[in-house]
């Protein structure tokens, strides 16, 4: 009863909180570490959005041919640099497929003729996710990659860098969007690349905070993995982690407690479902088992999981919700869940376009399969652009002020990347709650904008923000008390600190704790948007650089071509001087040590047909 008072009281003195803002509203902040000051939300760009539009594309065909022959040393590599090989329109249009209004990207090569893909299963849904992007921060940038003409700001800021440590995997995977251990050459890092890149990311502007993704291939295979996760923490990056297959850390504790001491925070966990079976594509017979060891051992040496799921349509798309229940049952061990709808790249490049549009997913196919799947989030309501936690990141970055030496991290990538819902899980009862059923998410992201703009000072800032939380929020459906959810946001925040990062570790001591439930979806050359690269969320550090994660593994193909002019060895050279690693790739059963018992499963729910709404 009080808490309900208390929320309709901040409703109504909201209004005046809001007059008296913008009749006092300060100038912007410039924190130490960025260029400029701090850009308010009228000042921010916008890509064009909605439908129909157009856009820059590649066709698939041309672009593999010109890399063919740039590899083979045919053409000069300037052709793919200054010739913009492939390039051609595309429309993504609005149009009722098999009784659904569909998005649809469509081209058209002179060349090769036709290429169609979808972008949405539902329209709804993609309009919403588009109209919540809340616009890009211009601040410095991380890369320029082309000027189309548009008088908007080309500029993006990567919330994680990922540097690849070798080419070497011990798996052979199908999807791998790599083609780990088929190119015939390795291409491994040596220290001195590790250490330059990491060192020219700190000299990036505005010095955010990024994530350092330590990937491969399998990075745990590199001899330098341990040292660069050292060499990054002893950099300043708090959030260091490392994608994997996680067969290292399954087969030795204590090299997952090695880890730990030199830094590392989480561990991206592929993972494509509960059990055995459904893992079996990945051509390893107890791979399942192997993910729950890997798991137990990560979270026994204080690592956080992310499990990492490539969704292939036909193949493990039934498993999404059971994944989900997989996290809620594993709270206190998994942190996120990021599904990411496959990418028709490396290994599956040349797919057939019968296959292809079978087996193609979307973001939207995932809101409407966790919903059929769970029962417990609304596709249209819960789900969010990753770039609408911008708000989030702005507040933090203005409640630190001259205190931080780094910003904030800061997501601006594309509406169509990325999207995200917000779960409270309790650790003990195993009950999931979506973040939305009990907050206003979408009026409190423009209510933080509106706190952000004003500049008050800390603790005027502090007593609105606690007054936008009490105004949108529902004490009668809320599983947690208000101050239990204030606590909660402080920390996720970083607001509760000097610096960021400060408190990476709080979730521990919450009894209810934040799931967060991801979709990120890397483009191929079938649905390849310029627009939606240059504001990529990952940018990879390689020995020529730092480029776009779209640019790099997907479009012309900067991958193929840089590890290639850059190999260290053939294969055949590398297994003669250094020794050939194991490759579990013949259904084989690999050993484990007995279980730790700490994982569970979940209990089977009653699955329901998937209905999108229309």
């Amino acid at each position: 009863m009080l808490q309900r008072a208390l929320s309709t009281t901040a409703r109504r003195l909201w209004p005046l909180i809001q007059r008296l803002n913008r009749a006092i509203e300060r100038p912007a902040p410039r924190p130490a570490w960025a260029p400029a000051p701090l850009p308010k939300r009228r000042e921010r760009t916008f890509p064009e959005l909605g439908f129909p539009r157009e856009t820059d594309s590649l066709c698939p065909r041309c672009v593999k041919e010109v890399r063919t022959d740039v590899l083979s040393g045919k053409t000069d590599l300037r052709s793919l640099v200054d010739g913009r090989p492939g390039e051609i329109r595309a429309s993504i249009v609005e149009e009722l497929r098999d009784g659904r209004r569909t998005i649809l990207m469509k081209k058209e090569c002179p060349t090769h003729g036709a290429f169609e893909d979808v972008m949405a299963i539902d329209a709804d849904f993609l309009r919403r996710i588009e109209r919540l992007y809340p616009g890009r921060d211009y601040l410095a940038p991380l890369t320029k990659l082309r000027d189309h003409g548009s008088s908007s700001i080309k500029y993006g800021r990567g919330s994680v860098l990922t540097v690849d440590l070798t080419n070497r995997c011990n798996m052979m995977c199908d999807p791998c969007f790599m083609d780990a251990n088929q190119v015939g050459y390795v291409h491994e890092l040596e220290w001195d690349d590790i250490a330059k890149i990491l060192d020219d990311a700190l000299t990036v502007q505005p010095r955010r905070q990024m994530s350092i993704q330590f990937s491969g291939g399998e990075p745990t295979l590199s001899p330098h993995f341990l040292r660069a996760i050292r060499y990054a923490r002893e950099k300043g990056f708090f959030a260091v982690q490392c994608a994997t297959n996680g067969i290292r850390f399954a087969e030795d504790l204590a090299f997952a407690r090695e880890a730990k001491a030199a830094g590392l925070r989480m561990a991206y966990l592929q993972f494509d479902g509960v059990g055995n079976e459904v893992n079996a594509h990945r051509k390893i017979a107890n791979l399942f088992d192997v993910k729950v060891r890997a798991i137990e051992n990560l979270h026994a040496a204080g690592v956080d999981v992310i499990l990492v799921v490539t969704v292939v349509n036909g193949v493990n798309d039934h498993e999404v919700g059971r994944i989900v229940d997989f996290a809620i049952e594993n709270a206190d061990k998994v942190t996120v869940v990021s599904f990411q709808p496959v990418s028709f790249t490396g290994r599956d490049e040349d797919i057939s376009d019968a296959l292809r549009a079978r087996q193609r997913y979307t973001l939207s196919h995932l809101a409407h399969d966790i919903k059929a799947q769970t029962g417990i989030t609304e596709p249209l309501r819960d789900w969010f652009p990753l770039s609408a936690m911008g708000p989030f990141s702005d507040l933090t970055d203005h409640l630190l002020g001259e205190r931080a030496d780094w910003g904030s991290m800061k997501c601006g990538c594309h509406p169509n990347c990325g999207v995200g819902t917000v779960l409270f899980v309790n650790k003990k009862t195993k009950r999931a709650v979506p973040l939305t059923e009990f907050l206003d998410l979408e009026t409190l992201l423009s209510d933080l904008q509106d706190i952000t703009d004003a500049a008050q000072g800390r603790t005027l800032t502090l007593v609105e923000l606690a007054l936008a939380l009490l105004k949108n929020f529902d004490a009668d459906a809320s599983p947690v008390s208000f101050r239990v959810l204030l606590e909660q946001f402080l920390s996720q925040t970083g607001a509760r600190g000097a610096r960021v990062g400060e408190h990476e570790s709080d979730a521990g001591e919450f009894e209810w704790r934040v799931l967060f439930v991801a979709g990120m979806w890397f483009q191929d050359l079938y649905n390849y948007d310029f627009r939606r690269t240059e504001m990529c969320i990952i940018p990879y550090g390689t020995q020529m650089g730092e480029i776009s994660f779209c640019a790099y593994n997907t479009g012309i193909g900067w991958r193929q071509v840089i590890e290639k002019m850059k190999a260290t060895a053939t294969v055949a050279e590398w297994n003669r001087t250094r020794g050939r690693h194991p490759v579990y790739a013949k259904n084989q059963t690999l050993p484990l040590s007995p279980e730790l018992g700490t994982v569970t499963l979940p209990a089977k729910r009653v699955r329901l047909p998937v209905m999108v709404e229309r």
